[in-house]
């Protein structure tokens, strides 16, 4: 049975919004994480690595704000914090001094762990009958296998 967010039980708003939250973090992380890529990539493909990695964290950035604004939605708090985002994310953070595949690589599985969380996120919303919830978790995740496929394609 589909329900709004209204009529969710607390106890199903207060686990999906935790799984909220984890989505938000780690696409804070990998925001940053491809934004820091962007700035410090060179080489041979830094031209299209440097458009890519825009991209991505381009896409991210609105992404963290559907997701926070979901959480509010269902009357849930929002992490807004980078230390609460570090702490909670399975994504880590890079320096960036890395080669250009050593960023595609980390970025690559940066996004194939969002796809995953994200996934968990959207069957949790669903097995409470959260469909918008359920929804906005396939479309973010769809976008994130995306990503990493894109990246792995430049690993050969």
């Amino acid at each position: 049975m589909t329900q709004t967010a209204v009529a969710l039980e607390k106890d199903a708003k207060e686990a999906i919004c935790e799984a909220l939250n984890q989505c938000v973090a780690e696409t804070k992380v990998t925001t940053m994480l491809a934004q820091n890529f962007h700035w410090n990539v060179k080489g041979m493909a830094f031209g299209p690595l440097h458009e890519l990695f825009q991209t991505i964290y381009e896409d991210h950035f609105v992404a963290e704000d559907d997701l926070a604004e979901r959480v509010r939605a269902l009357q849930g708090h929002a992490e807004g914090t980078l230390a609460g985002m570090l702490d909670r994310s399975k994504v880590t953070e890079h320096d960036g001094h890395a080669t250009d595949k050593e960023m595609i690589a980390k970025l690559m599985e940066a996004e194939e762990t969002l796809a995953l969380t994200l996934a968990g996120s959207g069957e949790l919303a669903a097995k409470h009958g959260d469909t918008l919830t359920e929804d906005l978790c396939i479309e973010r995740g769809r976008l994130h296998e995306k990503f990493a496929w894109m990246l792995r394609a430049h690993l050969g």
